[in-house]
């Protein structure tokens, strides 16, 4: 695989397909693949979908300091550096990754397009605290018992039942990023207020109804924080990039234009 370098990492990153890139960024505890995989054949018949790896999942490597979202930024960066995007790149960001993005973009703002913030929030108040706090404890004793917690709290009680045992079964053994634990660290100290009003680029958020992890009101924040951004909501828990995937695919490329 390619890989992007920072002062002090090394950035594992996929690409697939041509034309203009589109850049999809992870969030906690999740990858390129995990998080995107689904994402890649719906653009990539006219756009290079560049996916990078952050610190704390896949191959990408760094000095092993606590992360940083200066770190993250870099890395986001330098892939899209990396990647040969020919001219500002559009750019999708999860959770965790779609404050990545939006910090990227205030700071970048020469090469980025378009940009979609989804699920994600812009600092981290007492209830957030509180979650990533759980998230921390568990994932530092009962791997099991985090895995289980995530998906009860992940998904809509109607997901779940629609799922069933059998459906569930998958996403229940799947096992934990051992580099989640530092993303965790990174998510309680999130504050990017300040950065939001540097955002030029064109900017669809999409917040999540029934979200549980990062309620929808966060991402209603950074639609009112950043001047002109577009706002979408669709009735999904926090793992609604899987739930609504369809019509998330569709507002994004919609967004983009290629709708």
């Amino acid at each position: 695989m390619p890989t992007a370098q920072t002062h002090d990492s090394q950035v594992e990153y996929f690409t697939a397909g041509s034309g203009r890139a589109l850049v999809l960024v992870h969030g906690t505890g999740g990858s390129a693949d995990t998080n995107f995989g689904h994402f890649v054949e719906p653009f990539a018949d006219r756009r290079t979908v560049v996916r990078p790896n952050l610190s704390g999942s896949g191959a990408t490597t760094d000095s092993g300091a606590p992360l940083t979202l200066d770190l993250l930024v870099d890395q986001l960066v330098a892939t899209v550096r990396a990647a040969g995007a020919g001219g500002p790149a559009d750019a999708v960001g999860y959770s965790l990754g779609a404050v990545v993005v939006a910090a990227a973009a205030a700071r970048h703002p020469e090469l980025f397009g378009k940009v979609a913030l989804i699920a994600g929030w812009a600092r981290t108040d007492t209830r957030l605290h509180l979650t990533f706090d759980v998230w921390r404890r568990l994932e530092r004793t009962d791997h099991e018992a985090f895995i289980r917690f995530l998906n009860l709290t992940g998904w809509t009680s109607e997901q779940v039942n629609r799922l069933g045992p059998e459906g569930l079964a998958p996403f229940l053994a799947a096992p934990i990023p051992p580099g989640m634990g530092r993303q965790i660290e990174l998510d309680l100290t999130v504050d990017i207020r300040a950065e939001l009003p540097r955002i030029t680029a064109p900017t669809l958020v999409v917040g999540f109804t029934d979200d549980q992890m990062v309620p929808a009101e966060h991402s209603r924040a950074l639609h009112a924080a950043i001047e002109g951004s577009h706002y979408a909501e669709l009735p999904a828990g926090h793992l609604g990039i899987f739930e609504r995937a369809p019509e998330l695919i569709g507002l994004i490329g919609e967004f983009l234009g290629e709708g």
